[in-house]
């Protein structure tokens, strides 16, 4: 009998938490790992904040490159899936080539939106999603003395921003929205960070959709929105991302969001996984399907899909985590989004000072988000509420002269 092929199609983080997983569980057969980028598998997060601001690689790379060799794993990199055949079970790359398979994840991840408007392919014009990207940037508004206009308000362009303004760069970020991360944290702490922005000098133009890029010799100029415009050396668009699902749709699988999978990221078809960006799952806690974008989720979506590779019957039931870090604020967020509508708000500590936690709490008591913003080493205890699922004293959850593992006992 033929040693089983596990193949991976992705060059993420989720791609190599899943390799990684699956050589620390013990699985020794054939592992190909296919990757569109000539990197090794890396984190992406960095890319809009801390390899922006000081090209370190360090923190980019899942593995070094001596543990793909030293783990017998058949690392193809700049390699592109172009299909798949379910029926012979395998990846078609482009060019022709066939890497079969017993066991398949799907890892694609996502690709920025793109902006289609006039003026839309000048030179100055940037996105980000990949190393090349970052540095593009980087190499861009480094210097300082730029007009940068940064489109978006989501995690990526407020970042960008912060990091960009910290070059010493002039910046403006417009965006349909009214309040920066109103779709992740609504109205009331995004307004925190607008103000954060407004303090260190960004310039925030809001609830005005981009109309046309102005461009002179091929080089954009500035940026017309509705009511105005402003003038640009460099743009940034951050305006959302779509997961990379076409070779999975093409192939027959269900796709929603992204490619359908239950909560141990198995897709309909017996020996198919999808994980991260790619990865539409269902969430056990809430009932529902939850597609999420962010680092936690493509760390615990690859290890599941690894662990059920290797027939272990585990689901992904984590609570949603992501952080960021902007100017002099770094932030750890918990909870679950959908559950968030008919919540209010309670705060624990300096709220203007922005040295706080936050908490969404249901009309009966319970925590189902919580936001912890320069106060550190909480995330657990945050956690653990979120997880308790039962009704919280509201005066005590204010009050910062009452620890939060007592918070937790008391639940």
């Amino acid at each position: 009998m033929s040693a089983p092929e596990y193949v991976i199609i992705g060059g993420g983080l989720a791609a190599g938490t899943a390799a990684t997983t699956l050589r620390a569980e013990g699985y020794d057969g054939r592992l190909t790992v296919i990757a569109a980028e000539e990197h090794t598998p890396y984190i992406r997060p960095p890319l809009s904040k801390g390899y922006l601001a000081e090209l370190d690689e360090s923190e980019l790379w899942v593995q070094s490159d001596d543990w793909w060799r030293e783990h017998d794993v058949d690392l193809r990199t700049g390699r592109h899936a172009d299909s798949l055949d379910l029926q012979e079970r395998s990846v078609v790359l482009e060019g022709g080539d066939r890497v079969p398979f017993d066991q398949l994840l799907i890892a694609t991840g996502a690709t920025p939106k793109r902006l289609d408007v006039p003026g839309a392919d000048a030179a100055g014009i940037h996105y980000l999603r990949t190393i090349e990207d970052s540095r593009g940037i980087r190499e861009a508004t480094a210097d300082g003395d730029k007009r940068v206009v940064v489109v978006g308000s989501g995690w990526i362009g407020m970042e960008v921003a912060a990091t960009v303004r910290g070059f010493g760069n002039e910046v403006t970020v417009v965006s349909h929205a009214q309040v920066p991360l109103s779709t992740a944290l609504g109205d009331e702490l995004g307004e925190v960070f607008a103000q954060l922005h407004l303090d260190h000098g960004v310039r925030l133009v809001r609830g005005a959709a981009v109309q046309e890029f102005r461009v002179a010799d091929g080089q954009v100029t500035g940026v017309r929105y509705e009511g105005g415009e402003v003038d640009a050396d460099v743009v940034v668009v951050g305006t959302g991302a779509a997961p990379l699902v076409g070779i999975a749709k093409d192939a027959g699988l269900e796709v929603g969001k992204g490619v359908l999978v239950d909560a141990g990221m198995r897709t309909g078809v017996d020996g198919v996984f999808a994980v991260g960006d790619a990865a539409d799952p269902f969430h056990p806690v809430i009932g529902g399907r939850m597609r999420s974008e962010h680092w936690a989720n493509a760390i615990g979506t690859g290890r599941t899909a690894a662990l059920n590779m290797l027939d272990r019957g585990v689901e992904y039931d984590d609570i949603p985590y992501f952080y960021t870090d902007q100017f002099d604020l770094g932030m750890e967020y918990s909870g679950y989004r959908p559950l968030m509508d008919g919540t209010h708000v309670v705060y624990r500590g300096d709220v203007p000072g922005r040295e706080f936690v936050s908490f969404w709490v249901t009309p009966d008591g319970r925590v189902v988000a919580g936001m912890n913003v320069n106060v550190w080493d909480v995330n657990e205890q945050v956690q653990a509420l979120i997880r308790e699922a039962r009704p919280v004293d509201e005066s005590r959850l204010a009050d910062t002269s009452v620890p939060l593992n007592e918070l937790v006992a008391d639940a």
